[in-house]
Parts: C-alpha cells; structure tokens; sequence
C-alpha cells in the first residue's frame, strides 16, 4: 500500500520523533511504499497566500506551491499522521499543510453549493500523537485534534475507511515506562496496518 506519513514536530531527538521513526520503519518493514512526509525537514510553508486564498476555488494548476504536496496525497492509499498536540490543536505546520493542500478539487468538490469528499483514494486513516495534559484536561477542552480526525478528516476519504487514532496523553508527567508501552502499542498498529 502507498502511505503518506505526515510529521510534525520541529525536534529530531523528541518522543514524537522517536514515534515517527517507529511508524516509517514499521510501515517499510511491513512491505508498504511509505512516502515520508516531514514538513520541517521538507520546510513546508503553511502560510496561505493571498493569492491562493483569492483562487481557493480555482482548479488546482500544475504551477500551484502545493501542487506537489496535492500529487503526493493524491497518490496515497493510506494516511498516517504523526505530531504532538499544542494548545489543544494541531501544530500550525499542520494545520497550515491542511489548509494549503486539503482543497476543493482535491479533498472535496462543491456541487451545488455542496461539499462531496473526494479523497476517496484514502482508504486508510491513522493519527499518532501525544498531548502534555491528561485525557479528563483534553475531553474538558472538547480534544479538538480527535474530533477533526474522526470526524473532518475520516468525511473526506473513502467512506468506511478504517480510521484510527492512538494518543500518549500527559506526556508533562510521563514516565519511562508509559513512553515504551505507547511505543510498543504504535509499533503493533502499523505492523498490523
């Protein structure tokens, strides 16, 4: 399977970078062609133009700045998204690659006035990641980053397709022990993917 690994964190000796590596060595080892997305390392902008807002609706151009983020998603079998919460959000890198490259024509069509999710080439759908704060602090907030995941991110691919989201909650006070049961529980995941 053709996977898109989309990472988000700006430190290569973090936990989140420890899981990153996990995902990517697993998912190759496992047999599946993994396009490594880092969007540090790649230093993808996630600004938005005023130029691509003003043709937001336009039809995507081979010349657009995303063009070659929109041809790697569009290619993909399977998505797996790898970052750590910040003040119960994605991190703006994210977010950012969200807004640039999730666009009409790519993620979804207007018809009539309408939204139709077309990334229907993603039949798969994983989110790992890790929050400072405890689940209860996340569930109080309304855990935005879970809710955009399995609900925004899972109306826009193949309808049914299996989605899953694995969260390392209160890393501020985690312990040795917690951090090598996630890893082992994410390893699992994409053996299994």
């Amino acid at each position: 399977m053709d996977i898109l690994v989309l990472y988000a964190h700006p430190v290569e000796t973090s936990f989140n970078a420890g899981l990153h590596r996990t995902i990517v060595e697993r998912l190759t080892t496992a047999g599946h062609a993994v396009d490594d997305c880092d969007l540090y390392a790649e230093d993808f902008d996630p600004r938005l133009t005023r130029g691509e807002r003003l043709g937001y609706h336009d039809e995507r151009r081979a010349d657009d700045a995303a063009a070659a983020y929109v041809a790697r998603l569009q290619r993909a079998e399977a998505l797996v998204l790898s970052f750590p919460v910040w003040n119960f959000g994605y991190p703006a890198i994210l977010k950012g690659f969200f807004d640039r490259v999730f666009l009409p024509g790519v993620s979804f069509k207007l018809v009539d006035g309408k939204v139709q999710p077309s990334l229907h080439n993603i039949r798969k759908l994983a989110a790992v990641t890790t929050y400072g704060g405890s689940r209860f602090r996340a569930v109080l907030m309304g855990d935005p980053p879970r809710k955009l995941v399995n609900r925004v991110l899972r109306a826009t691919i193949k309808p049914g397709a299996s989605v899953s989201y694995l969260a390392h909650y209160s890393m501020n006070l985690s312990t040795d022990e917690a951090r090598k049961a996630f890893m082992a529980k994410v390893a699992a995941r994409m053996d299994a993917f």
